[in-house]
């Protein structure tokens, strides 16, 4: 348990709420230590009565009280956020969560003492199964860089990329839950066209998805030769693959990708 830093949110929403909790139910800080605030002083009371955080009534408390502030805030706020406590910024660590929001520009609204490291979490955290990464180009100290990776495995899992690779994460794994939902919905509603009651289809939809990428992950082997375990000689998944091919299932799935990746460059240009 690491209590020597002072750990402060700005913002208060799901992400913030999912890495406060994340933090605290693996020990790594004791929420005394965590300091947040919202504009939104109703939802960031229930948060500090959920975890006993301590709520704070301004935004430029939370900078004098904290060590490494994390920024979970829209993208439309943050220059106002940081303008109002720029001055009690000197010397500490931040973090950024904010999607879209480039080092660089970050960088140019704090004090140049400032030690600052973009991270791309994704919303399965809310679960405590986020896959989060890590801009490897930032200016935090070993052990800030220590901490900032145990708050997000926290919430599930982390790895670290150059910054001109984050767009390219924003496309896959920012925003690939959305496919996944799609994915599951649609084998529900292939399961709900065969019979099967809707509520026993999303189940057998997710729990699939979800079985399918712990074999990936725990196994360590290439996707396709899992995929060609589930392939009998003439049976019936090689015919569904088939027809998942001859749909342009993989090409639509890069398409998304490579589509979101360029809005996300767009997005960090404004």
């Amino acid at each position: 348990m690491n209590n020597n830093i002072k750990l402060g949110f700005i913002g208060g929403g799901n992400m913030g709420k999912a890495i406060i909790k994340g933090v605290i139910q693996n020990g790594l800080i004791l929420p005394t230590s965590i300091n947040a605030f919202d504009t939104d002083a109703n939802k960031l009371n229930e948060l500090s009565l959920q975890t006993g955080i301590n709520a704070v009534s301004s935004i430029i408390e939370l900078a004098k009280n904290s060590d490494m502030l994390i920024l979970a805030v829209k993208p439309n706020v943050v220059e106002n956020a940081i303008s109002d406590i720029s001055d009690n910024l000197n010397n500490k660590s931040i973090i950024s969560i904010v999607a879209g929001l480039q080092v660089e520009t970050l960088k140019s609204l704090l004090p140049s003492s400032c030690r600052v490291l973009r991270v791309m979490p994704n919303m399965p955290a809310m679960v405590g199964e986020g896959m989060t990464v890590l801009d490897s180009n930032n200016t935090l100290t070993n052990q800030e860089l220590n901490f900032a990776n145990d708050i997000f495995n926290a919430i599930g899992k982390t790895k670290s990329v150059p910054t001109y690779l984050m767009d390219a994460v924003t496309g896959v794994s920012g925003s690939g839950p959305a496919y996944g939902f799609m994915f599951i919905e649609a084998m529900a509603d292939a399961a709900v066209l065969k019979g099967i009651p809707r509520d026993i289809a999303y189940v057998l939809a997710a729990q699939t998805l979800l079985g399918s990428a712990a074999a990936v992950l725990e196994s360590g082997e290439h996707p396709a030769i899992l995929k060609d375990r589930v392939c009998s000689p003439g049976g019936t998944t090689i015919e569904a693959v088939y027809a998942l091919e001859a749909g342009g299932f993989r090409a639509a799935i890069i398409d998304a990708v490579d589509v979101a990746t360029e809005k996300s460059k767009t997005l960090g240009k404004k």
